[in-house]
C-alpha cells in the first residue's frame, strides 16, 4: 500500500479569509474608478445649475423687488397704525379708569338693580296651567291654557317698588360719595328683598289655590317676572357687598411721598467743580 500525502487544513482557512479583503478592494477599486469618471459630469451640472440660478435671480430681481418693497412699506404702515390704536386704546382706557373707578362701577350697577326690581313688579310671575300633563305628551303643540296669573308686585303689596327706589337713590349717592356705610344699606335692602321673594312669593307662586278643584290637571307654575326680581334683588346684595368690602387703598406717608419724588426727579448735571464738590 501507498500512503497518500496528507493535506493541511491551514492553508486551505487561509485562501478562504483572505477572499473577503480581495473582494472589498476590488470592490473599492470599482467605486473609484465610477468616481472619477462621474466627476467631471457631476462638476459640469453643478456649475450648469449655478449659472441657471444666476441668470434666474438676475431676470426675477428686478421685477420681484418692487413688489417686495411696495409689501413691506404696506407692512410698515400696516404697523405704524397698529401701534398709534394701541397708544390711544391704552389712553383711553386710563382716562375711563380714572373716571369710572370701581365704588363708581357698583354705584351704577346698583342703580341698574334698582330699576330692574321696580320693573319686575308689573311683569306675571305665576300662573295654573290647566291640563298641563296632557299637553306634555304632545310634541309641538301650543302651550297649555293659563288661569289666575299675577304680577310679581301682587303677592306682598307692590312693597319691592318703593325699595328699588330707594336703592336707585342710594346708588346714585355712592356714583358721587364714596362711603362704606352706602354698601351696607344697599346690601340690607338686597337682602329684604331677597328674603321677600323666598318668603312671600315663592310659596304663593307654587300654590294653585282652588283652581285645583275646578280643572283637571291644574299645576302652578312660575313665569319670567319671579326669575327677573329675584336676580335684581341677589344683585342688590352682592353690589352692596362689594362696595363695602372694596380693598381699601394704601396710605403714603408724607416722607415716602418725598422719597419717591426725590428719586423721580432727575438729578442735574454739575458744572462747575464747586457744584462737583458739594454734590460728593
Amino acid at each position: 500500500m501507498i500512503a497518500a500525502a496528507r493535506r493541511r487544513i491551514g492553508p486551505a482557512l487561509g485562501k478562504l479569509a483572505r477572499r473577503p479583503a480581495r473582494w472589498s478592494r476590488e470592490a473599492d477599486r470599482v467605486a473609484n474608478r465610477g468616481l472619477e469618471r462621474a466627476h467631471p459630469a457631476l462638476l459640469g451640472s453643478v456649475f450648469w445649475l449655478r449659472g441657471r440660478a444666476r441668470r434666474g435671480v438676475a431676470w426675477a430681481g428686478p421685477r420681484v423687488r418692487p413688489v417686495a418693497a411696495r409689501f413691506f412699506r404696506v407692512l410698515a404702515v400696516g404697523e405704524r397704525w397698529v401701534r398709534r390704536a394701541c397708544a390711544a386704546a391704552v389712553r383711553g382706557a386710563t382716562r375711563l379708569s380714572a373716571i369710572f373707578t370701581p365704588p363708581r362701577v357698583l354705584g351704577l350697577v346698583v342703580v341698574a338693580a334698582g330699576v330692574a326690581l321696580i320693573a319686575s313688579q308689573f311683569v306675571d310671575y305665576r300662573a295654573v296651567e290647566i291640563g298641563q300633563p296632557g299637553y306634555a305628551d304632545l310634541p309641538g303643540a301650543a302651550p297649555p291654557p293659563t288661569e289666575d296669573v299675577k304680577t310679581a308686585g301682587e303677592a306682598h303689596a307692590y312693597l319691592l317698588v318703593p325699595l328699588g327706589g330707594l336703592a336707585v337713590v342710594l346708588g346714585l349717592l355712592a356714583v358721587g360719595r364714596t362711603r362704606r356705610r352706602l354698601g351696607l344699606a344697599v346690601a340690607g335692602l338686597g337682602l329684604v328683598a331677597v328674603a321677600t321673594i323666598l318668603l312671600v312669593d315663592l310659596p304663593n307662586g307654587l300654590d294653585a289655590g282652588t283652581e285645583t278643584s275646578r280643572y283637571a290637571g291644574a299645576a302652578a307654575v312660575l313665569e319670567d317676572g319671579f326669575y327677573a326680581e329675584l336676580a335684581a334683588a341677589t344683585g342688590l346684595l352682592l353690589a352692596g357687598l362689594l362696595y363695602y368690602a372694596r380693598p381699601c387703598r394704601i396710605r403714603i406717608s408724607l416722607s415716602g411721598r418725598a422719597a419717591s419724588g426725590r428719586r423721580r426727579r432727575p438729578r442735574r448735571r454739575a458744572s462747575s467743580r464747586a457744584r462737583v464738590a458739594r454734590s460728593a
